[in-house]
């Protein structure tokens, strides 16, 4: 027998008057619910952005009557842009006078034999998933360095350790945002700055569902030991922990969010 998913989880203050900037953060996927989290774990302002203009607004409304003594805030942004990143990053500090947590969300995927694979297809999975949290990483310490202080938390997946066919891109990509997380974790580490990431199976979301064919998302969850996907908010859960002052003594990790070992 399957078990059910737990109840969810309230929230215990864990980011009380934290300033939180987290991408791709609309819709109804991982980054949505990081930020839901972090509005009910009592951050002070959780801004929050994407390239969907109306997805966007909406998911700030909604953020927004969660907890009326959290500021939230959206910006359109698009991390393979390196002007909009900047302007992302200069917009945070001065709506938030520093930003205390980045959430580095925002990835793409796909399902593509390498042999059939396009340069362009590579290349756009690649600068989306791991050069985008590059660039906000490195703008991001910019301006942490100087305060010696603050914590990166970023999205990386199983799929940086398992095979498996058809994501040779997608793999690739989150293998280099865990290594991405492990080296610049050492160079921030004497800024008292703190970069570790999770590593989800397979988190269950809308998105997922119009991109991944059913019979694959069903193998996939037979194989973890509850015999079903994440919730999105399971795995936002342990971005919460890693953001927050209970995870101090962590920098550098990649803590696998998954129900069966890598």
């Amino acid at each position: 027998m399957i078990p059910a998913a737990p109840d969810y989880v309230g929230g215990h203050q864990l980011l009380a008057g934290k300033n939180i900037l987290i991408t791709a953060a609309a819709g109804a996927g991982i980054g949505f619910s990081a930020a839901q989290r972090c509005v009910e774990e009592g951050a002070a302002m959780v801004l929050i952005s994407d390239i969907h203009e109306g997805r966007l607004a909406k998911a700030v409304e909604t953020l927004a009557a969660l907890n009326p003594s959290c500021l939230v805030k959206g910006k359109v942004a698009n991390v393979t842009q390196e002007d909009d990143v900047q302007a992302m990053v200069n917009w945070a500090e001065d709506v938030t006078g520093g930003v205390d947590v980045l959430i580095n969300n925002a990835g793409l995927g796909g399902t593509k034999l390498l042999v059939d694979m396009e340069d362009s297809e590579w290349h756009r999975v690649i600068d989306v998933t791991l050069t985008g949290t590059m660039r906000m990483t490195r703008a991001m310490l910019r301006v942490m360095q100087p305060r010696k202080t603050g914590v990166i938390v970023n999205n990386a997946s199983v799929l940086g350790w398992r095979a498996q066919i058809e994501q040779c891109h997608y793999a690739a990509a989150k293998a280099g945002v865990m290594a991405l997380t492990r080296c610049s974790a050492m160079e921030a580490a004497p800024y008292g700055i703190r970069i570790n990431a999770v590593s989800p199976s397979i988190a269950m979301h809308d998105f997922l569902r119009k991109t991944t064919p059913p019979e694959l998302l069903e193998q996939l969850a037979a194989k973890e030991a509850f015999g079903r996907p994440a919730e999105v908010w399971e795995v936002a859960n342990v971005m919460v922990f890693l953001a927050s002052d209970y995870a101090s003594y962590m920098t550098g990790e990649v803590v696998s969010v998954s129900s069966q070992h890598a």
